[in-house]
């Protein structure tokens, strides 16, 4: 369980297919905190630490993962959003995040804002999932509150320490983001087409 509060940008520093697995080795600041079996989520995908070794730790995403993420798309030297789970007794800044990823979007704008920025987002409405005005939605790992909701694009507000300390800075039209959609309205929606 994450809350989409990023703590640190991590950098891949190697990655090797094997089978249809993706082995990714991250260097990160939480390293030396890490411990084998560990889960953390990375642009949003909750993976297993595998290995660690001085300042950089390995996790491997299976074919699945591939599928509905962005993390087949990963270059050496690429910066990714970490958190690890949260802690029972914390205060639950951001939202209740899974790290399971939905889907993919594509970031069809970037708006500068006076002092902000407004990214928005086109994805596949035939998965269906949706966002609804002011609710919660994960991009690349990130909670943040939908604006500008339609039937499948929205937009994302982005204040400056979230620009400064995610991969927001170097996020760009026509780049591919992970998406978890709110869990809470997942279940509602389920629940209308089960009853409908």
């Amino acid at each position: 369980m994450f809350t989409g509060i990023i703590e640190e940008l991590g950098v891949v520093t190697a990655i090797e297919k094997r089978e249809g697995n993706l082995h990714i080795t991250i260097k990160a600041g939480m390293t030396p905190e890490l411990k084998i079996d560990q889960s953390v989520a990375h642009n949003g995908v909750c993976l297993t630490v595998v290995d660690i070794r001085n300042s950089e730790y390995t996790v491997t995403a299976i074919e699945e993962t591939l599928f509905k993420s962005n993390l087949g798309n990963l270059k050496l030297g690429e910066k990714l959003n970490l958190e690890r789970g949260m802690q029972l007794g914390a205060r639950l800044d951001g939202h209740i995040v899974q790290g399971h990823v939905d889907q993919t979007a594509v970031c069809t704008g970037v708006t500068e804002k006076n002092g902000s920025w407004e990214f928005d987002f086109e994805y596949d409405p035939d998965k269906e999932n949706i966002t609804i005005e002011k609710g919660s939605i994960t991009v690349n790992g990130v909670s943040l509150t939908v604006v500008n909701s339609g039937k499948k694009t929205f937009s994302v507000a982005i204040i400056p320490y979230t620009y400064a300390n995610t991969t927001f800075q170097d996020l760009r039209e026509g780049m591919i983001v992970n998406l978890e959609f709110d869990v809470i309205g997942k279940y509602v929606k389920r629940l209308m087409d089960l009853n409908s």
